[in-house]
This record gives C-alpha cells, sequence and structure tokens, in this order.
C-alpha cells in the first residue's frame, strides 16, 4: 500500500501481540479524544489540529498506529514505552524523500538508521538485522535502495500492513499530546 500511495509524510509503529487501544495508550493519546472513526469522522474530529492524530487496527500478530503528520512512533521514550515486554517496529517516511527505521525489543532500541545519508546502524545490537538488510542492498556504507527499508519490515517481521475493506472501515484513533520536553 506504502509503495503506491502518495503519502509525504507518515509514521507508523507497529507493535507485536498487544491491543490497538493499549498501543495507543503507550504512545500517550489523549484518552477523552479516542473513538472508532471513519475517514471522514477524523477529518470532521481532528481538522486543522495541531498534534498529530493516530488510526490503529491489527495485521496478523502485529498491531499498528499510523500517525498522519507526526513522529512520535521515533521518540526513544514512545518507542521504549511501546515495547516494553514484546517488540515493535517504527517506520518514518518524510518528502526528501527518506525512511527513518528503528527496531526496538523489551524498552530498548536494538536498530535504527535513517536512509537521508549512507546506512549506518546504531543500537544496543546493530548488526542485528543484517542476514535480513543485506539482500536488499541495505549495506552499512551504502546508500539505500528505493523500497528496501519497506522490504526490510516485510521480510524481516512479516508485517503487513493492509488497505481497509471500505473507504468507511471504522479504526480505534484519537489525538497524541504533545511529546514531553
Amino acid at each position: 500500500m506504502f509503495r503506491v500511495g502518495d503519502f509525504p509524510l507518515y509514521t507508523l509503529t507497529f507493535v507485536r501481540g498487544t491491543s490497538p487501544a493499549d498501543l495507543l495508550s503507550r504512545m500517550g493519546v489523549d484518552p477523552e479524544s479516542l473513538a472508532l472513526r471513519d475517514g471522514m469522522d477524523l477529518a470532521d474530529d481532528f481538522g486543522d489540529d495541531e498534534e498529530p492524530v493516530v488510526t490503529t487496527g491489527v495485521d496478523g500478530s502485529w498491531t499498528w498506529a499510523w500517525e498522519q503528520g507526526g513522529m512520535h512512533g521515533l521518540d526513544q521514550r514512545i518507542l521504549s514505552a511501546v515495547s516494553r515486554g514484546t517488540e515493535a517496529v517504527a517506520l518514518h517516511h518524510n518528502e526528501k524523500p527518506m525512511y527513518w527505521f528503528t527496531y526496538a525489543a523489551d524498552g530498548e532500541v536494538v536498530v535504527d538508521f535513517h536512509t537521508l545519508q549512507a546506512i549506518e546502524p546504531t543500537g544496543q545490537d546493530p548488526t542485528r538485522l543484517d542476514d535480513h538488510m543485506r539482500p536488499l542492498g541495505l549495506v552499512p556504507g551504502a546508500w539505500a535502495p528505493l523500497h528496501g527499508v519497506l522490504s526490510l519490515v516485510e521480510n524481516a517481521f512479516g508485517i503487513r500492513l493492509t488497505e481497509p475493506a471500505e473507504v468507511d472501515d471504522p479504526r480505534l484513533s484519537g489525538r497524541l499530546g504533545p511529546l514531553p520536553e
């Protein structure tokens, strides 16, 4: 879906084995804004909000949160909270174009890199995903190939994000609070 669509700025956070409500709570969604909404309700309820809006769903064993216009999922404190007791993958894309990938497990960042320059993985175990990265051309010191990071998310973790069945498919959503200073 994200290879063919026109999504200039998004952050996706995937967490294994948690519920949509739990994921949104761990991300710091304003509990008073939490509700099931379709696309029209999102526009009506949050039109020009300054803080990002997030929707969620489940695909297989992964629960996902899709931030439209935000980057909360890349914040180390958010990643620590959402990956505590499980694992999480955060994927950010912007118009530069750039991808930012982070894999966290049990509250710690394991692998982290972005594609604004040649790939230089960091984290507690920056080589952990090498067996998945190298066949995709994601090699330290080299520039990332088109869709290489998306393929890493799919191949290394079995993550698939599917389009909703219908335009008015309701999803649990809410407004993210400001990140703590």
